[in-house]
């Protein structure tokens, strides 16, 4: 489904909260964070607009006046409506998360007397009570730090308070975090025999192996369109990614199509051979089945892995048929092998899994960093980095075995002479 601009009768795009009457007038809502409402009118998008800015600029004089009385909600209110430049679907995301985690509690506090300790108190108890994983904490940090950013910008704090807590959170909670954990090549085998010999799964082998082999992100793989792969080169183009995000208000959860956030996002990926198999058998599926793209999305169309209904695949979906074959796959291990000891079993893993599993077997096979890095997409080395540690760790200690293993056969047969 594509996400809809609402424009006015000029067909100029109309900015969140406007809107043209039926006289042909024009109207600006908004709902403080009291959640009373508010409404300005204009007889043109020109002069609502001036409106509009006057309006914020008499918010900001407010908030000096009452400066002793200024809540982080209050800034939140005014954030939400100067903050440009971020896509819809961050956006939304970054509210959600104020809304649901922020605004009823900790939101309600004053500026002038707050800590770095107080915001270092609030993420703890989202962790140790809430039991929020850090990676959704790090989500409210995102809003919340944007939010105090304004504080400091006009003065009525020093310093923002959510400077380093997130990373002290991590610290402090590093010995509960779970780390990504990438499948070892007897699990990567056992999951793709599986997969490809399985009369009831053999249909998810072409998606989960071109995104094993090729170590794309998910929302890349689901919006991979089949103009974005030249089989004639042997190269995969990713210049964009599928994204499912709640649109808010009566539009509610929508696809949209987005842009890689840096330059290292575009790229392109050698075609391996079993991921040109993959895509063949993709096609060949679909023709014998008679399914065919039928969505539309941002422009975007022709999409490579759809559902029987000619829609995109949701990684939701995806994580949900994972587990089903995890679960499959393990019981017929356990069945075929009765009785026996150390049955090889599949982990739970992710769609996420399959891209860090990739990256660890390109450092087994000891890739180039710089090589990783332009193929993964990182726009920062330091990711690839760090993977490539943690792989090359596990490496070390296996090598070490073999070494030991070597060692104890080289050492000499006592005799039991003196």
């Amino acid at each position: 489904m594509a996400v809809e601009r609402r424009k006015d009768n000029s067909r100029k795009v109309l900015k969140e909260g406007e809107y043209q009457r039926a006289n042909g007038t024009y109207e600006y809502r908004w709902t403080d964070y009291k959640g009373v409402r508010h409404s300005l009118y204009a007889k043109t998008l020109k002069e609502l607009r001036v409106l509009e800015d006057q309006q914020i600029h008499d918010s900001v004089e407010g908030l000096e006046v009452c400066r002793k009385d200024l809540t982080i909600n209050d800034l939140y209110e005014l954030w939400i409506r100067i903050k440009r430049g971020l896509k819809d679907n961050t956006f939304q995301n970054y509210k959600y998360m104020y809304t649901q985690f922020v605004q009823d509690g900790f939101g309600k506090r004053k500026i002038w007397n707050l800590k770095r300790t107080d915001v270092r108190a609030f993420y703890n108890t989202l962790a140790d009570e809430k039991g929020l994983k850090p990676a959704t904490i790090d989500s409210i940090h995102s809003v919340l730090h944007q939010v105090l950013e304004l504080a400091v910008e006009d003065e009525y704090l020093r310093y923002n308070p959510a400077d380093k807590a997130l990373k002290e959170l991590k610290k402090a909670h590093a010995d509960v975090s779970e780390k990504k954990r990438s499948l070892t090549v007897e699990e990567q085998e056992l999951f793709e025999s599986f997969l490809k010999n399985s009369e009831e799964y053999g249909k998810w082998w072409p998606i989960f192996t071109v995104m094993l082999w090729t170590g794309m992100r998910v929302g890349e793989i689901t919006g991979l369109r089949w103009s974005d792969v030249d089989f004639d080169a042997g190269i995969i183009h990713v210049n964009h990614t599928l994204v499912y995000y709640d649109k808010g208000k009566k539009a509610g959860m929508t696809f949209a199509i987005n842009t890689p956030k840096s330059k290292a996002g575009q790229r392109t990926i050698p075609m391996l051979p079993i991921v040109r198999e993959a895509l063949e058998q993709e096609r060949k599926n679909q023709a014998e089945s008679g399914i065919c793209c039928k969505v539309t999305v941002d422009a975007y169309t022709d999409f490579i892995f759809v559902n029987r209904y000619g829609g995109v695949q949701h990684q939701g979906t995806l994580n949900k048929a994972l587990a089903r074959i995890i679960r499959d796959c393990n019981y017929e291990q356990l069945d075929s092998h009765q009785g026996k000891e150390n049955v090889l079993l599949l982990p739970h893993f992710s769609n996420h899994s399959l891209r860090h599993t990739f990256t660890t077997r390109m450092c087994e096979a000891n890739v180039n960093v710089k090589a990783m890095q332009a193929i993964l997409g990182h726009a920062d080395a330091v990711t690839t980095l760090d993977i490539y540690a943690d792989a090359t760790d596990h490496l070390k200690q296996a090598e070490l075995i073999h070494f030991a293993d070597y060692f104890q056969k080289r050492q000499p047969v006592k005799t039991g002479v003196c």
